[in-house]
């Protein structure tokens, strides 16, 4: 039997504080969201391992440290309004809710959007909307937004995202090439966009009018 609770404990210390993650708040919520449930029960054996796991529908959640890395770039204080691009299995929703007053989100595979709303719903986490939805043009009519987050790796900085940021506010997105990218955050400025790279990652493709082709049909929810 495994004691998910202590496995989290050690993952938080091992993955998370010991590779730099600074900030308490990113650090609490990670300590408190129970990775496990975001993955299959057969997977949950490995959720606080440091790796990717697969969520169905060729995607992934990510590895907890580029979570936390990702989610402490965003500079979240807590008052903040944030679009998520990607919500996948809900994992990364969940941390976002954990910091900030309103999480919005967008994903564009049906079946992992229904199951992420009720997982996160069950949570109690009240204060997300999930669309299903091209992510790539963003969530224009929820804007603008304090910080937005993609979860997955893009060729360029889909405009329709940048717009949508509020003056200030900070874009965190994997940019590159489909098989790896460079982690950038961008920050909306006065005197125009401030670009900041954070390192190299590993993304599965944006798939979207500004991303990659879509390689399949998409379901649209307005």
């Amino acid at each position: 039997m495994i004691d998910f609770p202590k496995a989290r404990a050690k993952m938080v210390e091992e993955q998370i504080i010991e590779r730099g993650i600074k900030d308490p708040r990113v650090i609490a919520a990670m300590k408190k969201v129970p990775r496990h449930l975001f993955v299959e029960e057969a997977l949950q054996s490995q959720a606080y391992n440091d790796r990717p796991l697969p969520i169905g529908e060729k995607q992934t959640i990510s590895q907890p440290y580029m979570v936390a890395l990702m989610t402490e770039a965003m500079e979240l204080k807590g008052r903040e309004r944030v679009l998520e691009i990607g919500a996948g299995s809900g994992y990364q929703t969940a941390i976002l809710a954990e910091l900030t007053q309103e999480v919005f989100s967008v994903e564009r595979i049906r079946p992992l959007a229904i199951r992420a709303r009720k997982l996160l719903y069950d949570l109690g986490y009240f204060n997300v909307e999930i669309k299903i939805f091209d992510g790539t043009y963003g969530w224009a009519e929820k804007g603008p937004f304090d910080a937005i987050i993609v979860t997955a790796g893009s060729p360029d900085i889909p405009q329709p995202l940048y717009d949508q940021l509020s003056m200030g506010g900070r874009l965190v997105i994997p940019v590159g090439n489909s098989d790896i990218q460079d982690l950038f955050r961008i920050t909306k400025t006065e005197e125009g966009m401030k670009k900041e790279n954070l390192g190299g990652c590993r993304f599965v493709k944006l798939i979207g009018r500004y991303g990659w082709e879509d390689e399949g049909t998409m379901n649209d929810e307005r």
